[in-house]
């Protein structure tokens, strides 16, 4: 009696029958099911719990080499598909007490949906949506940087760079970060290019201190950064150095003497700002009517440390900057507003003003120049850092200045204050130093 072979067998066997083929050890048979196609599947069979379980091995290769032991493009031959079904046997007996198999089967079903989710979430932790919620916490914060941060993001990352911008946050690299850079310096935005530097830093400084911070929105933890790519990049010095160009002693007293009696709400307004010391133009036009005192005004600091909310900042008032800020008629939420306090008068609307009064009367005027040109003018009669930076809102420097110095400084701004509206009012061509303040 002659024995038939393996394929004989199969060809000459029923659609949707199984057939054993084999005995597989350590455990189960081979067995293959014809289709109603013609097609052969072949499978591990073992007995599991009392219930038979059959895992398919792939396809049967009829013109495969009989004696080959890996899978070929079709399919298996009869060797190679015990084999497989010997390590699927193997990886069954040596995860019994897991449930053999079917425990196996479990827990590579739970890794793949792990893997899977990982991979959904990393698609959705990309450098743009970093860069985003960064700016979304400086708006929370209060930190009026997150417009500026936003453009230069939209600016210079998510249109030139889309691929980078949508890649993990994780995988974003140094070199990535100067590519940026280096295409916006190319385009003669030097400056923009250091800024651009500094707010990526940020962002992936917010997202490595939110493992440690409880301050920090848990969404950042999510980025699972473990460096950060700015660090390590070369800003452009040269871009960073000052270039105020301040307004002379007699250029700020030429200045007062257009405005003076400028008309309206323009000229009210640019009193204001200078006898105020020449705060910050995007927060002065943010004061609220609920902020101002008789004889002071608070304004909201969004500018300093990163990851820090905004800080108030109060600025005395000396007899003429009050009368400036009674003619802009406070009322409703915003203090100075051309429609009764409903919305705040646009920081470049308070510049254009000031341009257009200045005409050509002050060769190279912007109002930058007011800002710096009052701080070297105090500077010049011998009003303190300490003073100055106090009444400008440069920022408090040192542990012991932030964390121990409960002084308000009223007194020293207010002089301050006092001292440069006699400065502007002074028609002599030389400055007189005065004391030192304290």
């Amino acid at each position: 009696m002659t024995t038939q072979t393996p394929g004989q067998l199969i060809n000459e066997m029923a659609p949707g029958k199984f057939l054993k083929l084999a005995k597989i050890t350590p455990a189960g048979s081979l067995e293959a099911r014809k289709l109603s196609t013609g097609a052969v599947n072949l499978y591990w069979r073992v007995t599991v719990a009392g219930k038979n379980l059959r895992e398919l091995v792939g396809i049967y290769d009829s013109s495969a080499p009989p004696k080959s032991q890996t899978r070929t493009p079709k399919g298996f031959s009869i060797v190679a598909a015990t084999r497989a079904a010997e390590a699927m046997a193997q990886k069954h007996v040596a995860h019994l007490p897991d449930g053999g198999i079917i425990g196996v089967k479990k827990a590579e079903q739970a890794a793949m949906v792990a893997k899977q989710k990982a991979a959904d979430l990393e698609a959705h932790q990309t450098l743009d949506r970093l860069l985003t919620d960064y700016c979304d916490h400086l708006e929370t914060l209060g930190r009026s940087a997150h417009k500026d941060a936003r453009s230069i993001f939209a600016l210079h990352v998510v249109a030139p760079w889309p691929d980078v911008a949508s890649m993990p946050a994780r995988n974003v690299t140094l070199e990535h970060v100067a590519d940026m850079m280096r295409l916006v310096r190319e385009k003669g935005k030097d400056r923009t290019a250091n800024k651009l530097r500094s707010y990526v830093r940020s962002a992936y400084a917010t997202a490595l201190k939110a493992r440690s911070s409880a301050s920090i929105p848990v969404r950042f933890k999510a980025y699972m950064v473990s460096h950060n790519p700015a660090a390590d990049t070369q800003p452009d010095e040269s871009a960073n150095r000052a270039d105020k160009n301040p307004l002379s002693a007699e250029e700020l007293r030429t200045y007062w003497q257009i405005i003076r009696n400028l008309p309206g709400i323009k000229g009210a307004v640019l009193r204001l700002h200078l006898l105020t010391g020449g705060q910050r133009i995007a927060q002065l036009v943010r004061l609220k009517c609920s902020d101002i005192q008789p004889d002071s005004i608070v304004l909201t600091d969004g500018k300093g440390r990163p990851g820090k909310p905004a800080r108030p900042h109060a600025v005395p008032l000396v007899p003429a900057a009050r009368l400036a800020l009674e003619a802009l008629n406070p009322a409703g939420e915003w203090a100075i507003s051309t429609d009764g306090g409903i919305t705040h008068l646009a920081p470049t609307t308070l510049s254009n003003w000031a341009v257009a009064a200045v005409g050509d009367q002050i060769e190279a005027f912007n109002t930058k120049r007011i800002r710096s040109g009052v701080e070297t003018l105090l500077a010049s009669v011998r009003v303190s850092s300490e003073t100055r930076g106090r009444l400008q809102s440069h920022g408090i420097m040192g542990v012991q200045a932030r964390h121990y110095d409960g002084h308000d400084y009223m007194a020293e701004k207010l002089e301050a204050v006092e001292t440069l509206y006699r400065l502007l009012t002074n028609t002599s061509a030389s400055v007189v130093p005065l004391r030192k303040m304290a």
